[in-house]
């Protein structure tokens, strides 16, 4: 690979990064050429981008954008590498973990496997953080959440009010019946 070659990857890599504030680095070694296929499908189905890179030149455009903020991916970056970006925080988590459920024959360090992940500036290392990854709740579930909670209180008021005038009504014809 020429130097020029390598410069324009690392433009690409920066370009990637700046765009999306979720990505996650994984190990692909151990799938065959069939079934990285197969996780590309996915990927592409799930609006989710998947590259793969040489670690030097991943490390000099994360280094080159903001060198401490990418500090906690540094040491994730060895073997083979294949970086997945996405607007969801949670979908490569759940890719990752259905992709592993689907391959046969599947054992302990089945592959793909989370060497790292960056969600909105936070870094979850090593390959057992997955199962907090696919347990992540998005910006929108999370509004969602709170309008509930913040509507629930206001239901219930309206709800009393609508019982207390039934109530009244109730008292009033009972009043109305006994003075017959």
């Amino acid at each position: 690979m020429t130097k020029q070659e390598k410069n324009e990857v690392i433009d690409v890599l920066k370009e990637k990064f700046s765009q999306y504030n979720n990505f996650y680095i994984t190990n692909t070694e151990s799938l065959t050429v069939a079934q990285i296929g197969k996780l590309r499908r996915v990927c592409f189905d799930k609006n989710i981008e998947m590259k793969v890179a040489k670690n030097t030149l991943i490390k000099k455009a994360l280094e080159s954008l903001d060198k401490a903020r990418y500090s906690g991916v540094y040491d994730s970056l060895h073997g083979v590498t294949a970086i997945m970006f996405s607007e969801n925080a949670k979908e490569p988590a759940l890719i990752i973990s259905d992709f592993r459920k689907g391959v046969k024959g599947a054992k302990d360090g089945v592959k793909p496997e989370l060497k790292a992940a960056f969600i909105d500036g936070d870094v979850f290392a090593g390959d057992d953080q997955l199962k907090v990854l696919t347990a992540l709740k998005s910006k929108s579930d999370l509004i969602g959440e709170i309008i509930g909670l913040l509507q629930s209180p206001a239901k219930n008021v309206i709800s009393g009010l609508n019982a207390g005038g039934k109530l009244a009504s109730l008292v009033k014809a009972l009043e109305d019946r006994a003075a017959n």
